[in-house]
């Protein structure tokens, strides 16, 4: 699985925000085997903005979450992808081995 991160409208490198998103997507994967690349974007605006897209079999999964922290913003985005890996799982393979 390959992982991307990408720093917006920022002046310096974050190498501990940049190792926690990786560790972050690397987990997914404990959901959802399928998944072939993620993307995490930390955008600096007003608020602080983390983005996930995780590209998996036939789909491509967005989440975001915005507060005044990177690293809250980074588990929230975390957590609402987390649920959608589980409701992709269950919708694509769970219905397909009962048949």
């Amino acid at each position: 699985m390959k992982t991307n991160v990408t720093f917006r409208h920022f002046n310096a490198s974050h190498p501990k925000l940049q190792t926690e998103a990786v560790e972050i997507a690397n987990g997914f994967t404990k959901y959802l085997d399928v998944i072939n690349s993620v993307d995490v974007e930390f955008i600096n605006d007003e608020a602080k903005i983390v983005e996930f897209k995780v590209n998996v079999t036939r789909d491509v999964l967005k989440s975001s979450a915005q507060t005044d922290d990177f690293h809250k913003s980074l588990h929230d985005a975390s957590d609402k992808m987390i649920r959608q890996l589980t409701k992709w799982k269950t919708k694509h393979f769970d219905n397909h081995h009962s048949k």
